[in-house]
């Protein structure tokens, strides 16, 4: 099913999805809703279930592992309930918690450059498309993909002394995976694959599309783009038809935990994590980062108490989900978030919290205790992006409480772009990889004949068999570079399959290419048309600092002994 962007008060209060009371108006207090409820602890099960059920609640879904479960319940106070619980940790509203489809939060246009790409329609890809017959050998796009040549996953770099193989389980939690491109389905694992969401008719669009009605998408599906994109960079086949991944030989696992529309939900985010954990999950990439609140924050003056508690509950449930990955031999890859932020600052200004629904937002000054997540979640390695010059993109976060590694993830205002320049000048130093040909007809960005009419598509055609790639940019691009380096380490020094997460991260931290903070260490995008409020201070070494953590991931050296 597809997103509908137009949510009324009353559609996200008949979903039960408002974030605050206040947001509520009074006459629908008394219609049911839904809570992600945390146990405590130190309390058995069935405790928890007892002080639920006092609290007015019915478990709907129970994750037991972690002690975290969706319930039902009407009653208007049913948070304040919980709280009163000692069985219980707390509770939060079953709303969007993530979301990674671009288009649904002004800061993720960074990602599709929207306004960009939709004035670009009607126009051929024209130089951008590479002749096929000229590559030698390697894949047709190849030429395209600066990224995996700036980190030697090329025929000549990593390729040469390892792609991975297929007990190597990277599991990509997003939007889903479109198992059927042809550039995906090759090292797409169906088996276990699965997609912890079902599909809200409001929000994602009306049931009728699936064929059986059940709102419940199969775990080959990726109506949104994003989750495709980010497999493919990770683990695109070598079969001469567009693209390759860093690790072209891993298999692809959809643990999908977002909706149609790109929301994420908590239950089906710790859900994804401890399913990783359960089936052997090697690798797990997290291209999202957590609403409502841009900083989660456990005691803000200027939170309600069910605001507190709202967050508060998502930190804990969040952790727990990914210690349990953790301690179970998942390495845990998240993007750093594209609000050109320093994570590490003492103090920052949030103005997006909570963000949804739209305009309930107020002004916050939030310190470090407040937690970006997940990528600042504890055993999680965070990716800040960079561009095809090296230089940290101009939205990348960063931070050296934060950065472990730096990654390829597009910058559209890198060498040779400046302001004057056309579109196609920038696109280039975007990211290119796999797009699911329904969404990009979907979109108007295909034209009757199957050729692209934006020069942000590209199509290959080998035997008959066409696919689709999209140019984008992000952390969310920088993180699954780093990913398949990862999934490289697991194979090439792992033991039967398995690896230590701290081992992944010591030896990817290891064999990054070092770089030195830019001089001056205040670094300003002034020449690239962005206003002061983008300069980013970078603090720090040649061997760590803020912009590139341990330096620029490599899967050549990785792979090395």
């Amino acid at each position: 099913m597809r997103k509908t962007l137009s949510l009324t008060a009353a559609v996200l209060v008949a979903l039960g999805l408002a974030t605050l009371a206040a947001a509520v108006p009074s006459a629908s207090s008394s219609r049911a809703g839904r809570y992600v409820v945390v146990y405590d602890k130190q309390v058995t099960r069935a405790a928890a279930r007892a002080a639920i059920k006092a609290a007015g609640g019915t478990i709907v879904r129970e994750n037991r592992r972690i002690g975290v479960a969706t319930v039902r319940s009407s009653n208007p106070r049913f948070l304040a309930a919980v709280a009163r619980q000692q069985s219980l940790y707390g509770a939060a509203r079953n709303r969007p918690i993530g979301r990674a489809f671009p288009e649904l939060r002004r800061k993720q246009d960074i990602e599709r450059l929207t306004s960009l790409r939709r004035a670009s329609r009607g126009q051929s890809s024209g130089s951008l498309h590479v002749n096929s017959a000229n590559t030698r050998g390697a894949e047709p796009f190849a030429p395209l993909q600066w990224g995996m040549q700036m980190i030697h996953a090329t025929a000549d770099g990593s390729y040469r002394e390892e792609r991975g193989n297929h007990g190597i389980k990277i599991g990509i939690i997003d939007t889903g995976i479109d198992g059927a491109h042809p550039d995906i389905a090759p090292n797409f694992n169906r088996n276990l694959s699965r997609n912890f969401t079902t599909d809200i008719p409001l929000v994602d669009g009306p049931c009728e599309d699936e064929p059986d009605q059940s709102c419940s998408d199969a775990a080959d599906v990726d109506e949104n783009s994003h989750g495709t994109h980010v497999a493919s960079i990770v683990g695109s086949p070598i079969n001469k038809l567009g693209v390759a991944g860093v690790a072209p030989h891993v298999s692809l696992v959809n643990l999908r935990a977002g909706q149609d529309s790109g929301y994420f939900f908590l239950q089906a985010s710790v859900d994804a994590l401890t399913y990783a954990g359960d089936r052997g999950i090697d690798v797990v990439n997290m291209s999202y980062f957590i609403d409502p609140w841009l900083y989660n924050c456990t005691n803000h003056p200027l939170d309600s108490p069910e605001a507190q508690q709202q967050q508060r509950t998502i930190i804990e449930a969040t952790q727990r989900a990914l210690d349990y990955a953790h301690a179970r031999g998942v390495t845990l890859i998240a993007a750093a978030g594209n609000s050109h932020e320093d994570l590490g600052a003492a103090t920052k200004v949030d103005t997006q919290s909570p963000n949804f629904p739209p305009g309930q937002e107020y002004t916050r000054i939030v310190d470090n205790s407040c937690l970006d997540l997940p990528t600042e979640g504890n055993n999680v390695l965070s990716i800040s992006s960079i561009g095809p010059t090296t230089r940290k993109a101009d939205y990348s976060n960063y931070g050296v409480e934060q950065t472990t590694v730096a990654a390829p993830g597009g910058f559209f205002r890198d060498d040779p772009w400046d302001p004057g320049d056309p579109v196609e000048v920038g696109i280039p130093n975007l990211i290119l990889a796999a797009y699911p040909e329904n969404v990009a007809r979907e979109f108007g960005e295909i034209n009757p004949d199957g050729t692209p009419n934006t020069p942000f598509v590209l199509r290959d055609c080998r035997r008959r068999k066409c696919a689709y790639y999209q140019y984008l940019q992000g952390t969310s691009m920088a993180s699954p570079h780093a990913t398949g380096v990862a999934a490289l380490i697991v194979s090439a020094h792992g033991h039967g399959n398995r690896m230590d997460p701290d081992a992944v991260q010591q030896i990817l931290q290891d064999t990054a290419t070092d770089h030195a903070c830019p001089e001056p260490r205040l670094h300003s995008y002034a020449d690239k048309g962005r206003s002061p409020a983008y300069d980013a201070y970078c603090d720090g070494t040649p061997a760590f600092n803020g912009f590139y953590g341990h330096g620029i991931v490599d899967a050549l050296a990785a792979v090395q002994d």
